[in-house]
């Protein structure tokens, strides 16, 4: 890992952490745009499928050795409001190592709800074959509930970026793709996979 990344001295299971996802080709230490929506949204989806996620997120980070990074609540805050889709959003950079951070935490998460996820997923595959809305699974229309409920009061309804998603069935549709791409962080080298899509493409 290039010593530019690493600011003062880090342990050595961090250093492991890290070093499991390559430094993007991209110039200086500052994440891309895209980088910081993909990763706050991700873990916008998490929130909506499981409460206290946030709580599990400060937990996590001292689970992976991760809180020399995210410290605390408020530093956690600070790193997902570089997401300029935010209503708090801050012109502060999101960091290489700050998304890798972020990126391992949102994926252990992810593999933890693996089996919800999937389930929602499923629902929402046969009430869509079968054209039925989905208010008629409780828990598909539970979870698209809480997400719109948090996408609306966290962004910012004047981003064009956001408000293409005022009416419920984009918001909806933007809910279920996300979980798509949590499903492509569990398993084996889940990370690894969201890590290199942050950069190289969209998550498929």
């Amino acid at each position: 890992m290039s010593a530019s990344l690493i600011n003062g001295p880090m342990s050595e299971s961090l250093l492991g952490v890290l070093e499991t996802l390559p430094n993007p080709s991209i110039v200086g230490d500052a994440c891309p745009r895209r980088t910081k929506v993909e990763l706050d949204l991700m873990l916008l989806a998490i929130e909506a499928i499981e409460s206290g996620s946030s709580e599990h997120i400060l937990e996590l980070a001292k689970e992976l050795n991760l809180d020399e990074i995210i410290k605390n609540r408020i530093v956690l805050w600070r790193m997902r409001s570089t997401n300029p889709m935010r209503r708090a959003h801050t012109r502060r950079i999101l960091s290489i190592k700050e998304a890798k951070a972020l990126s391992a935490i949102g994926c252990r998460l992810a593999s933890r709800l693996a089996v919800p996820i999937r389930q929602l997923l499923l629902a929402q595959q046969q009430l869509s074959i079968k054209q039925i809305p989905p208010e008629y699974n409780f828990q598909l229309s539970e979870y698209l509930d809480r997400f719109r409920a948090h996408f609306r009061s966290r962004m910012n309804p004047r981003r064009a970026k956001v408000s293409i998603y005022q009416d419920d069935d984009k918001l909806n549709e933007l809910a279920v793709s996300l979980l798509s791409k949590l499903l492509f962080c569990t398993g084996t080298l889940g990370t690894q996979r969201l890590w290199m899509s942050l950069f190289d493409g969209e998550v498929k």
